[in-house]
């Protein structure tokens, strides 16, 4: 049996992969530092859900203790590995911007060199959504040039692509980057406009509202990340013979290389997410109208034809069937 490892395991995506994975019999070696960006407790409750399962174990570890991270690989002999942990959050990154550097950029680093150094048969990581920056031709493709990003979140994850190239151009390592759309969903992080919501809307308190709620985002709820991952750990990336460097795919490579989009292929309005929310709540949200915030991209919206393709898989989750499942599982959860 192939040996995976799951890097930001207590995270929102990370927990809800293990769980997956975990339900399909493979074996899972889980790793998080359980920094306390958000609520510890949340990670913590993820945990709990899947510390005592069978073909598990947990290790507290930082991605950035290049020591410690090097002698996990050489120990364990991971056969995949699926980087998820990260500094996330765009806005985060505007006043905190030396955490993305150590966890984005040092930190993958060392994921990257365990990878390298153990035979690693599949590298798959996070990417992201904020890499298109100020592209404003849609859906958002995996072929387009995406050169002007928007906020040093955005930089680190266009940063990972590259680096991970470098590894499958170098050293023959297999990559796989995903740029997640907005992904929402039970268990989900506090720091993300539904969970915001949702809590403000209960407590009868204002939420902010940016771009005066004109934004629109390709919300993808997380069954559907999860499956599209699934699919992906063992469609391990080969050379394209057709890639030409006068005229180069940024998608694929004369290396071991693949990106993939993992969204629902709908750009849904804000103000139509917030509706649907207030009518599964049965309460109105008090607006607080907003301009759009510095490092923000008004508009998201992901084409997922590769992915579609080579897979089999494109999301579908409605945002109506996705904000119940979440609503009713916050209920339950904070009741």
């Amino acid at each position: 049996m192939s040996k995976i490892l799951v890097t930001g395991s207590a995270g929102f995506i990370g927990f809800h992969l293990c769980k997956k994975l975990l339900d399909n019999g493979r074996e899972v070696i889980g790793l998080d530092n359980i920094n306390d960006y958000y609520d510890v407790t949340l990670k913590e409750s993820r945990l709990k859900q899947i510390e005592k399962r069978k073909n598990f174990k947990f290790v507290r570890l930082d991605i950035v203790e290049k020591d410690s991270v090097a002698s996990l690989f050489s120990n364990e002999k991971f056969d995949l590995v699926v980087n998820l942990a990260a500094q996330a959050g765009v806005r985060f990154s505007l006043t905190h911007p030396r955490p993305y550097i150590d966890s984005n950029i040092v930190g993958f680093l060392n994921i990257l060199e365990g990878c390298r150094h153990n035979k690693v048969k599949h590298l798959i990581y996070a990417s992201s959504s904020s890499v298109y920056g100020a592209n404003t031709k849609m859906p958002f493709s995996v072929h387009h040039n995406v050169d002007h990003p928007m906020s040093l979140y955005a930089a680190t994850k266009k940063a990972n692509e590259l680096m991970a190239h470098t590894y499958s151009s170098l050293y023959e390592l297999p990559s796989t980057g995903l740029r997640f759309f907005t992904v929402y969903g039970p268990w989900g992080r506090p720091d993300m406009a539904l969970f915001l919501f949702t809590k403000a809307i209960l407590n009868e308190k204002p939420i902010d509202i940016f771009n005066y709620g004109n934004m629109k985002r390709d919300f993808t709820y997380i069954d559907d990340i999860v499956e599209g991952v699934v699919r992906i750990i063992d469609k391990i990336p080969e050379p394209d013979p057709d890639w030409k460097g006068d005229n180069p795919d940024i998608s694929t490579s004369y290396a071991p290389y693949k990106l993939y989009n993992i969204g629902n292929n709908n750009a849904v309005e804000l103000n139509h997410f917030l509706e649907v929310l207030e009518s599964c709540l049965g309460k109105k949200a008090k607006k607080n109208l907003l301009p759009i915030q510095l490092g923000d991209v008004p508009a998201t919206y992901a084409d997922v034809d590769d992915l579609k393709n080579d897979v089999g898989f494109k999301p579908s989750t409605s945002v109506e069937d996705g904000i119940k499942k979440f609503v009713e599982w916050y209920l339950g959860y904070y009741s």
